[in-house]
């Protein structure tokens, strides 16, 4: 026998592949600079097998002979002694859906006994994964891939050795088609041309058929795993070779290696500088800018040039780059300088001329517009009476919130406050668990989305009564909860009422997150008057006092992001039902956070705020500017200004720079982490009148949608930093920054982004707004949703061949962006349709059949349209009136225009991406036909152009992909006209390119390709 012998073995039966479930993504911090969006399980074995990311894959330990024992190397770990037949096991339901996989741990071998598993997963024994430390009796191979068609992969290397700890790393790269296995850092064997398919590997309709087993085999007659075990992790992501060594030598404190940019963009294809980039390619010459500004305030430079190409060609607006600076030191005085950009593929350097002026601040936009109430837009089907994907979205979500239980949202509360459970109440799972930090977020999304249900049900008397219920019984319980807060238990007992004196828990000489059933305080007597949450006040307390974010009982996870969802879900039901008892909860708790807050000093709150994930408070600067509006308490406008991220929206306590001077300060942050904050900065200014909050919001959008958009509207994918949630760290770089392989474009972020255009649309009425609210609505949103479920996606995964994750089908355990699935698609009509502030215009943004009843001016619109699958809409006025009618030209409508009132053909100007107005005084029964052809156009990525997405009109077609690819879909095209080489229906938006289907990416529920690799010719 050799010395040594390493034996990992997958086995795999291919079988029909069934919906895919997502679980819970990300771990509960960034480990070894590889983004938590990639981690699906840690289990670190200090005493234990919980799994220390948020996913709550907690682990089983089987038989009670195996011990925790003390390490010299690694402190705790996990002994599985000899002939114990001790095991691990892990939830079935915890690698589903994936298509990479990177399993990593520390072993420490007592026995060099062949057939023992480090680990092993799969269905059976004919399909599954393993790890045998030491070999197998059969042979010697490393790695051994076997189908049921006889295919297999093997591969050699030495195995561990004993008396001592190893580290060991299994990375299934399935696009690249490599099966990997590391020792100590170190590649040992690689298998290549491995053409696997995880999605044969495990049972999607049922998890409890799935076996993962840490320290024994899925076969009979084991022979038991005999080691120490430590740190075993389980990342949906492939590896590299230099993170795998990264974990090892940073687990042995042998110095922290930084991701370089090399490392960040070698699992995508590089392109020469030759390389041709579109329409680029054609481009001689951009034309320069010039533009203004005031002292103290970065100039908005365009991010379109108009350019000249050769060869007759007519190329679109050029996309420039321009240098993004971190502060306003080049223009802190007047004159004028000179800012030199770049185009992407060539070498030509634009200019914008800047001419810094002595002048006061441009004047900001005063609220013009106001929004109908949900109860008065109605979704109707199509022309043809089909019903639309908005309308089979609404009823997916509409029918299951029906079914759901209030108590399972009632659960942790209850538990918070040590009430009985009802009888055969269950609580939810995912970020609700009895031990997770976050517990309660989905509560607050579920009163807004029973609220919106209610509001928008009038059609099914019975369906909105049921909300009617939902919302009172969740109301009431809430209430009462909240009154037992700083209050005694009996009379005459102790009780702490005053916010700023809560206690450490009973027993305990400081505070802790710790929610486990043996150490949860449940004295809510000592909690403060007011007090609401699915958790005791100490994680609000610690975060005050310098808490991470983390798994740990000395860190916390995002509580006023919890207490916003909480507070604007109270603040919802009571704005559609009057409920007193929902806004007498939200002030209490408003009371609650006033009190603590107004002591904080400005440090301390600078800390809190931009401390990552801790920090995160959602949109509770706006939830309490909007509570400050419905009670005219100036205590509430006065917290949420303590809400200001003073280091985005100012660069620092002197208010030197930030985004009210037009400086991108939120590169590289969280993106979701933010993107509410600014929300809530604009709500700030409806209600301060402030202009700097307006210039913050209006600045970030404009920096976002410009410069860090993918083409689905999605504006979060960073691969560096690495992280996916994460905006990428140099603006403008998607492509050398961008498309993380632990996905992007969270949903809740473009939930997020949506909001933010529509408020800022009511204060200026560019087009650009809703033509973003288009993109986002049509190409994510709609495309979150699971073709026969209200499951819908975290992240959407934009690489080559991807597949979208849906999970939640149930309503039984909620992501963050679970959560805010359950308002969107309880709103769609929300934005089809504003109105002037004094009733005297009317703006029509989308085009979606519905009836709007605008009961103001006793007038009633109805559009009727098939849009998207065809290029017109017609607005039936029902009742008298005068108004302007404003009706939105997209930008990408290039081809015209087209107006009719009443069968006659009208003659106006338009201009693609403006609005056109048509005044007159209506009469009923005035029809209006508005027809606005579509063609394709190519979406490029802004640094690498050759890359990009394919559009129909506003529709966003995704290639149909067959396998998993490592490298972008490579496309030719007419350069004078792309159509010429498109053929398909376009009443069907199904169309055909070199005999690869494309279809819109909201109808795209398999692996498909959303970026191309274009060429023009």
């Amino acid at each position: 026998m050799k010395k040594y012998q390493l034996f990992i073995c997958v086995i795999l039966t291919f079988w029909a592949s069934c919906a895919i479930k997502v679980q819970a993504q990300n771990g509960d911090q960034i480990l070894d600079g590889i983004g938590e969006t990639g981690l699906i399980a840690r289990y670190v074995f200090d005493g234990d097998a919980k799994d220390w990311s948020r996913n709550n894959l907690h682990g089983k330990i089987q038989n009670s002979q195996a011990r925790f024992v003390n390490d010299e190397q690694f402190g705790r770990v996990l002994s599985l002694p000899a002939d114990s037949k001790a095991y691990v096991s892990i939830p079935g339901d915890g690698l589903i859906g994936e298509e990479s996989l990177s399993i990593s741990g520390w072993i420490y071998l007592r026995s060099a006994q062949k057939d023992q598993r480090f680990f092993d997963f799969g269905k059976n024994t004919n399909s599954h994964l393993f790890f045998a430390p030491t070999g197998t009796e059969k042979d010697e191979i490393q790695t051994e891939v076997a189908t049921e068609i006889g295919v297999k992969y093997n591969t050699k290397a030495p195995p561990l050795e004993t008396g001592k700890w190893n580290h060991v790393a299994v990375v299934i790269n399935i696009p690249s088609k490599l099966i990997s296995t590391y020792v100590n850092g170190v590649l040992v064997s690689e298998t290549k041309n491995a053409a696997l398919d995880l999605a044969k590997l495990f049972d999607y309709n049922s998890a409890e058929k799935n076996r993962l087993y840490i320290g024994k085999s899925l076969a009979e007659g084991n022979i038991y795993l005999n080691a120490k075990l430590h740190d075993f992790r389980i990342y949906r992501v492939p590896l590299t070779d230099k993170q795998i060594t990264r974990i090892y030598n940073n687990a042995l404190k042998e110095g922290q290696e930084e991701e370089s940019g090399e490392e960040q963009t070698a699992d995508l294809p590089k392109f020469a500088t030759t390389t041709p980039q579109l329409y680029n390619q054609f481009l001689t010459s951009v034309s320069d800018v010039n533009v203004q500004t005031v002292v103290g305030s970065l100039p908005r430079l365009p991010s379109y040039l108009k350019g000249v190409y050769s060869n007759g060609i007519e190329g679109p607006e050029v996309r420039v780059i321009w240098p993004s600076p971190k502060d306003n030191s080049q223009v802190l005085k007047s004159g004028q300088y000179t800012v030199t950009g770049s185009v992407s593929g060539t070498d030509l350097k634009p200019k914008a001329i800047v001419t810094v002026k002595e002048a006061k601040e441009t004047a900001t936009p005063e609220r013009k517009l106001e929004v109908f109430k949900l109860d008065q837009v109605v979704l109707n089907a199509d022309h043809e009476g089909h019903q639309t994907k908005f309308i089979e979205n609404r009823d997916k979500f509409l029918s299951t919130l029906a079914t759901t239980d209030p108590d399972s949202f009632l659960y942790m509360f209850r538990n918070a406050f040590g009430q009985k459970q009802p009888k055969e109440a269950e609580p939810l799972g995912v970020w609700d668990t009895q031990e997770t930090k976050l517990r309660g977020h989905a509560t607050g999304h579920y009163l807004t989305a029973i609220a919106q249900a209610y509001a928008s049900t009038g059609y099914d008397k019975t369906l909105q009564a049921n909300f009617a219920n939902k919302m009172e019984y969740m109301v009431n319980t809430l209430y009462q909860l909240a009154q037992l807060s700083g209050n005694p238990k009996e009379i005459g007992g102790k009780f702490v009422s005053d916010p700023t004196a809560v206690p450490p828990g009973p027993g305990k000489t400081t505070y802790d997150s710790d929610l486990s059933p043996e150490g949860i305080r449940t004295d809510y007597q000592n909690w403060g008057k007011g007090f609401i949450s699915a958790y005791p006040p100490d994680q609000f307390i610690m975060l005050e006092n310098g808490a991470t974010y983390g798994g740990q009982k000395t860190q916390i996870w995002a509580p006023y992001y919890t207490l916003h969802k909480i507070l604007a879900g109270l603040m919802d039901v009571y704005e559609v039902s009057g409920n007193e008892k929902a806004l007498e909860t939200a002030k209490g708790m408003g009371d609650w956070v006033y009190a603590r807050m107004k002591k904080l000093p400005t440090e301390t709150l600078i800390s809190m705020w931009n401390r990552y994930i801790a920090g995160e408070f959602g949109g509770m600067n706006e939830a309490m500017a909007r509570l400050y509006r419905i009670t005219k308490d100036p205590h509430y406008l006065e917290v949420a200004q303590l809400f200001d991220n003073i280091k985005v929206f100012y660069g620092d306590a002197n208010h030197t720079h930030g985004l009210a001077k037009n400086v991108d300060t939120f590169r590289g942050l969280h993106a979701n982490q933010h993107i509410p904050q600014i929300m809530g900065a604009l709500e700030m200014y409806r209600d301060s009148n402030t202009p700097d909050y307006y210039r913050i919001a209006d600045n970030f959008w404009y920096k976002t949608v410009n410069d860090y958009m993918y083409s689905i509207g999605g504006v979060a994918g960073a691969r560096n930093p690495a992280n996916a949630e994460c905006f990428i760290s140099q603006p403008a770089t998607i492509y050398e920054n961008g498309f993380s392989s632990g996905g992007q474009n969270e949903t809740c972020a473009t939930y997020n982004m949506l909001k933010l255009t529509g408020d800022l649309f009511l204060y200026d009425q560019r087009a650009e707004l809703m033509d973003y609210y288009e993109r986002g609505l049509y190409n994510h949103i709609l495309s979150s949703v699971a073709e026969n479920s209200p499951a819908n996606t975290y992240h959407v995964p934009l690489r080559p061949s991807s597949v979208k994750q849906f999970g939640n089908a149930h309503m039984t355990g909620f992501t963050c962006c679970n959560g805010t699935a359950i308002e969107s698609n309880t709103k769609f009509q929300n934005s089809i349709y504003f109105k002037s502030v004094g009733n005297n215009a009317l703006y029509v943004n989308l085009y979606v059949p519905s009836i709007l009843k605008w009961t103001e001016k006793n007038i009633i619109v109805e559009q009727t349209t098939d849009f998207p699958n065809e290029d017109f809409t017609k607005l039936t006025i029902k009742g008298n009136g005068k108004f302007d009618l404003k009706v939105r030209v997209p930008h990408w409508a290039t081809k015209g225009f087209f107006v009719k009132i009443n069968g006659k053909s009208e003659k106006v100007k338009t201009q693609p991406g403006s609005y056109l107005t048509l005044n007159r005084k209506w009469k009923d029964g005035d029809v209006i036909e508005l027809r606005m052809p579509f063609e394709f156009h190519l979406e490029p990525v802004m640094d690498q152009q050759n890359i990009a997405s394919l559009f129909y009109g506003p529709i966003l077609l995704a290639a149909q992909e067959t396998e998993p690819l490592k490298d972008w879909r490579k496309v030719t095209l007419d350069v004078k006209d792309i159509s010429k080489s498109i053929s398909g229906d376009p009443k069907k938006l199904e169309f055909t390119i070199d005999g690869v289907s494309y279809k819109p990416f909201y109808e795209s529920y398999g692996r498909h390709s959303v970026y191309l690799d274009v060429t023009l010719r």
